[in-house]
C-alpha cells in the first residue's frame, strides 16, 4: 500500500495579490495600512524587481495620490520635476511648456526606483507577507465564492494553497493571472503600430533640461532623462529588428542626425548599457474584472511607451482597486469593486487614444506614405501654433481632465 501524500499546506487571507510591480506593491500598502490582511506572491527576487528597468515618468495626480497615502516620501525629495517638453523637427526646436497650460508636472522617477520604495515600505517598514521567487501559480474557484491560489515554496519545492475572497492579478501580460481571461470572459483588443522602438540606456549625462521628441524623415527619435549621470534614448526601427544590428557608433550617429537642431546643445555620447527592440503594440482587457479576479496594471492593458502611460495606468487602477477592497471589507460595501472595470477602463482609453494619436505625429513623417506624412506635419504644426490644440495636447499629455480618479 502506498503512503499518503502530504496535503497542501493550506492558509486563509482575506487578499492574494500576485506580481510585486508598482500595482501590486501600491494595494499591497493600502490594504496593509487599513488593516486588511493579504500575502503578494512574485515570481522574481526582490533583487530582480528592484532592477528591472522600465518606464520613469510619473503623473502629478498620481504624485498626489501616492503621497496621500504616505508612500511618495523618497519620490518627492529624489525625483525632478518637468513642464516642458521640446519638439524638434526640421533642424529646428519647438519648447512646449505644458505646465503653463495645466499647472501639473511630470516627475522623473524611474520605476526600480519606485518599487524599491514599496517594498522597503510593505515588507520592511509596515511588516507585510511577500513572498518572491515563486513558481507555478494557478488559481482556483474564481467564479466561487472561495477562490484559492496554489503555487510552489521555491526553497522547499512544497505545493502551498491560500484560501482568500478576493485576488488582485498585477503579474503583468505574462503572468497567471491573465491566462484566465478566456474568450467566454471578456474580450482583448489590441493594436499594432507597426514599427518597433530601439530602447537605449546610455552611461551619459542628459543633453536638454527636457523629454526630447525627434521627428524626422529617417525615423522617430526620444531623449529622456534618467537620472544625473543616464539617459534614456529611442529609435524607431524596423519591427522584430535585431539589436545587435545597432553597434554603438551606429547608434550615436543616427541620434544625432533625428536629434540635431539648430541652437541644441550637442549629445553627450557614453556606453550603452540596455539596448533591446520593443515592438510597439498596446492591449486592453474587457472588462477588468473575472469574478473573485480583479486585473490591474499589465495584466489588464498596454499602452505602448508613446506618452509614458503605462506606470501611471497601474497606479490608477491600484488606488481604485485598493479603496474597493478597503470599502468592502469594512463596511460590505461592494459599489467600488462592483464599478471598478468600467472607472478603470474610462482612464485605460482615454490613455490609448491619446497614444494612437500621438504615435501618428510621431511616426508618420517616417512612414513612407506621403499622405500621413502631410497630416502628421498638420497635426504637429496646430499641436504648436493653436492655444485650443495646445491646452488640449497638455491635458491628455500630463493626464489632467481624463475619466476617473484625478
Amino acid at each position: 500500500m502506498s503512503p499518503t501524500p502530504n496535503p497542501t499546506p493550506v492558509q486563509r487571507v482575506p487578499v492574494v495579490i500576485v506580481g510585486a510591480g508598482p500595482a501590486g506593491l501600491t494595494i499591497g500598502n493600502i490594504l496593509r495600512a487599513a488593516s486588511v490582511d493579504c500575502v503578494i506572491l512574485e515570481t522574481e527576487s526582490r533583487e530582480f524587481i528592484e532592477q528591472r528597468p522600465r518606464a520613469g515618468f510619473i503623473e502629478e495626480w498620481a504624485v498626489r495620490a501616492l503621497r496621500e497615502r504616505g508612500l511618495a516620501d523618497r519620490l518627492v525629495e529624489r525625483a525632478r520635476a518637468h513642464g516642458e517638453c521640446e519638439f524638434r523637427t526640421g533642424g529646428r526646436r519647438h519648447r512646449f511648456r505644458y505646465a503653463e497650460l495645466t499647472g501639473d508636472h511630470h516627475f522623473v522617477y524611474p520605476q526600480p526606483l519606485l518599487v524599491t520604495d514599496l517594498v522597503r515600505e510593505y515588507a520592511d517598514v509596515r511588516g507585510g507577507d511577500i513572498r518572491f521567487g515563486v513558481r507555478d501559480v494557478a488559481l482556483h474557484g474564481i467564479d466561487g465564492d472561495q477562490p484559492s491560489v496554489l503555487y510552489t515554496d521555491p526553497v522547499s519545492g512544497e505545493r502551498r494553497r491560500i484560501d482568500c475572497e478576493i485576488i488582485a492579478g498585477c503579474d503583468g501580460a505574462r503572468g497567471a493571472t491573465r491566462t484566465y481571461v478566456t474568450p467566454d470572459r471578456g474580450t482583448v483588443a489590441r493594436y499594432d503600430y507597426g514599427v518597433g522602438w530601439l530602447a537605449l540606456l546610455a552611461e551619459a549625462p542628459p543633453s536638454s533640461d527636457c523629454v526630447v521628441f525627434g521627428v524626422h524623415p529617417r525615423g522617430f527619435a526620444a531623449h529622456m532623462a534618467r537620472g544625473p549621470q543616464v539617459t534614456r534614448y529611442y529609435l524607431e526601427v524596423t519591427p522584430g529588428e535585431d539589436p545587435e544590428n545597432w553597434p554603438h557608433d551606429r547608434v550615436w550617429s543616427e541620434l544625432h542626425a533625428r536629434l540635431s537642431a539648430t541652437g541644441a546643445q550637442p549629445l553627450t555620447e557614453g556606453a550603452l548599457i540596455e539596448k533591446r527592440v520593443l515592438d510597439m503594440h498596446s492591449y486592453v482587457v474587457e472588462p477588468m474584472a473575472h469574478g473573485r479576479l480583479f486585473l490591474a496594471g499589465d495584466s489588464a492593458h498596454l499602452v505602448a511607451p508613446i506618452a509614458a502611460k503605462g506606470m501611471n495606468l497601474a497606479l490608477h487602477d491600484a488606488l481604485l482597486l485598493a479603496d474597493g477592497l478597503i470599502a468592502y471589507f469594512g463596511s460590505g460595501d461592494g459599489s467600488g469593486l462592483r464599478g471598478y472595470s468600467a472607472a478603470c477602463l474610462t482612464r485605460v482609453w482615454e490613455y490609448q487614444e491619446f497614444s494612437q494619436w500621438f504615435a501618428e505625429l510621431l511616426h508618420g513623417p517616417s512612414s513612407g506614405d506621403p499622405f500621413r506624412a502631410g497630416s502628421a506635419g498638420a497635426r504637429l504644426r496646430r499641436l504648436l501654433g493653436s492655444p485650443g490644440a495646445s491646452a488640449a495636447f497638455a491635458d491628455s499629455y500630463i493626464g489632467v481632465g481624463t475619466g476617473g480618479r484625478a
